[in-house]
């Protein structure tokens, strides 16, 4: 939280000043970049909104808690940056369709210039304490933020070839900024897709299946499921026993797998270990579930 509130103030003020710039300059590619840096800063909102609900303990109706919410927040996010590339694209194209002359091109250099650091620097913020805390949302918002530090520095093309007497430079670069907004959409799209899809890195399973692997009392290891419920994961795995341990040997077994998952498995919350015994070739100890898969 406190990393949103304090990169939410410098992207604002960062914003603030390119605006300013903007109203003197007449700049549709630094108008492009401004207006995608207020919408980055307003990202801050809705994942500050998901964080908070994520804490709420879990209920008889969200039996998983509200951990959700982060991901609900991605979607927002989603379209705020796509509302930034539609407008950025129309007044790219209707400066290209009416040319104006640029002015103050010193002044939108700067702003170019202040746009990069000012992203740059929430960029590195977010994504040291997403990694921190196992935040892919927190991370992600800070690539976004980096991808935007380069469309800034994208501003000084435009205002170098309005200097040089080719003011089409800058509509032209304002279409760029738009493409490369686009190109974020679309990896932020696919970022949240893939946590609504309960996807995860196939790294992590097989780390999982090696940690199972490891655990005494453990004979095969079977499926392993993980999913991400915010910043947080959870496991739902299958073991194989001894066909002869007793239940208290196989509940022992299954509760060192889960706690060595937990203590090795980074960001994993919880997980379910069902044990199963592991008997001779072609015994299948769920017959009686088959017709039901």
């Amino acid at each position: 939280m406190r990393v949103l509130a304090i990169s939410f103030a410098v992207l604002v003020v960062t914003a603030l000043v390119q605006s300013a710039i903007v109203a003197v300059s007449g700049s549709v590619a630094l108008l492009g970049d401004t207006l995608h840096n207020f919408a980055d800063a307003l990202t801050a909102v809705p994942l500050a909104i998901a964080f908070w609900v994520g804490r709420r303990a879990a209920t008889r109706r969200f039996t998983y808690g509200y951990g959700r919410a982060e991901d609900l927040a991605g979607v927002v996010i989603v379209v705020l940056i796509a509302a930034s590339a539609a407008l950025a694209g129309y007044e790219a194209v209707k400066r290209l369709i009416n040319p104006e002359d640029m002015r103050a091109l010193g002044l939108v250099a700067a702003a170019g210039v202040v746009g990069f650091l000012g992203n740059e620097w929430v960029a590195r913020y977010r994504i040291k304490v997403g990694r921190e805390i196992g935040s892919a949302a927190l991370v992600a918002d800070g690539l976004h933020a980096r991808t935007d530090g380069f469309t800034s520095l994208a501003v000084l093309l435009g205002a170098g070839g309005a200097a040089l007497g080719f003011p089409l430079a800058d509509p032209i670069v304002g279409l760029l900024i738009t493409v490369a907004i686009l190109f974020v959409l679309r990896d932020a799209a696919r970022e949240i897709y893939h946590r609504l899809m309960d996807a995860v890195d196939p790294k992590l399973v097989a780390q999982a299946e090696q940690i199972l692997a490891g655990v005494a009392g453990v004979e095969r290891v079977g499926s392993v499921r993980l999913r991400w419920l915010g910043h947080t994961l959870r496991a739902e795995v299958d073991i194989m026993v001894r066909h002869d341990a007793s239940l208290l040997q196989a509940h022992a077994v299954a509760v060192e797998a889960e706690h060595r998952l937990i203590h090795e498995l980074p960001r994993l919350r919880a997980a379910t270990v069902h044990a199963d015994p592991d008997g001779p070739a072609g015994t299948e100890h769920h017959a009686i579930l088959l017709a039901h898969r």
